[in-house]
């Protein structure tokens, strides 16, 4: 079945006390998150904003992508079938090799 939707990003840098502090607002239309992240320059480093603004970024949406795994977990247990195997939570990330079959 067909799915399309659009989710609206913001994401907002700003220097404060010699550190770079970033905010990413997720607005899926019916749910908001927030993720945030900040970097700190050391001061014997060379000042480049950019390296700053690249970290305090990434890390606040790294913490917006932890939370939306963290979401969708809870949404598939609510919805799964009872677990049969190893787990009662859904396994994500790669495979293992299964030890009982020489892998």
């Amino acid at each position: 079945m067909p799915h399309t939707v659009e989710w609206k990003i913001r994401l907002y840098l700003f220097e404060e006390e010699g550190t770079t502090k970033a905010r990413v607002v997720l607005d899926t239309g019916t749910t908001e998150l927030t993720g945030h992240g900040a970097a700190h320059r050391h001061p014997a480093d060379t000042d480049v904003p950019e390296i700053g603004d690249e970290l305090a970024a990434g890390r606040a949406m790294h913490d917006l992508g932890r939370q939306l795994v963290d979401f969708a977990e809870r949404d598939i247990e609510g919805v799964a079938a009872p677990a049969t195997g190893r787990s009662a939570r859904p396994e994500t990330g790669w495979p293992l090799p299964d030890e009982t079959q020489g892998g």
